[in-house]
C-alpha cells in the first residue's frame, strides 16, 4: 500500500501525518477485508483556505471542511445499508483525500482528543468514501458509522460517535 502524502501546510509535519496516514489507510482497508498492499490512496494536507476553495469547487460549498475525498471510481451501493461495490485490484489507485489542519485541530480540541486520533478518525472514515460508503442514506450511515467505530476500536481509539 501506498499513502503519497503532499503536506502543503507544515503544521502537519509535527503529527508524524505520513506514519499516522499509513496505519489509518490500512486499517480501514483491512476492517473491509481488502489487503492493504494492493492499494494506493493520495493525501494532501492543507489548511483551512485550500480546503474551502477545494470544498468550493468541487462541492458548491465555499467554506472550510474538516476532510474531502475523491474516489476514483463511484462504488456506491445502490440499496441503501448495503456493502459497496469493492474495488478492482487491477485498477488499484483509491482516490484522493484532502485534510485542512485548522478546522481539525479545531474539532478536536472541541472534543478533548488529541489531532492524531481525530486525524486518524478522518483518514478512515474517508478512506472508506474512497471504497464507496457514504452517510447520505440514514442505513448507509448506519453501516459506515459501525465500520468506522470496529476499525478505530481495532486501533485502541475511542468510539467518535459515542455521546
Amino acid at each position: 500500500m501506498t499513502v503519497d502524502c503532499l503536506i502543503e501546510d507544515t503544521r502537519w509535519a509535527d503529527l508524524k501525518l505520513e506514519t499516522l496516514a499509513e496505519a489509518a489507510v490500512a486499517a480501514a482497508l483491512d476492517g473491509v477485508g481488502l489487503e492493504p498492499s494492493v492499494w494506493d490512496v493520495s493525501l494532501m494536507a492543507c489548511d483551512d483556505a485550500r480546503i474551502a476553495v477545494l470544498n468550493a469547487d468541487f462541492r458548491g460549498k465555499p467554506q472550510p471542511t474538516n476532510v474531502l475525498s475523491w474516489p476514483v471510481q463511484e462504488r456506491g451501493a445502490a440499496v441503501a445499508g448495503e456493502t459497496p461495490l469493492p474495488p478492482d485490484p487491477a485498477d488499484p489507485e483509491l482516490g484522493d483525500i484532502a485534510i485542512a489542519w485548522d478546522t481539525c485541530a479545531a474539532e478536536a480540541e472541541a472534543a478533548g482528543i488529541t489531532m492524531a486520533a481525530h486525524t486518524t478518525h478522518l483518514i478512515v472514515h474517508a478512506t472508506l468514501h474512497l471504497l464507496g460508503y457514504d452517510h447520505e442514506r440514514d442505513a448507509d450511515a448506519t453501516l459506515m458509522e459501525g465500520l468506522e467505530t470496529q476499525i478505530l476500536g481495532n486501533m485502541g481509539l475511542s468510539d467518535p460517535y459515542k455521546d
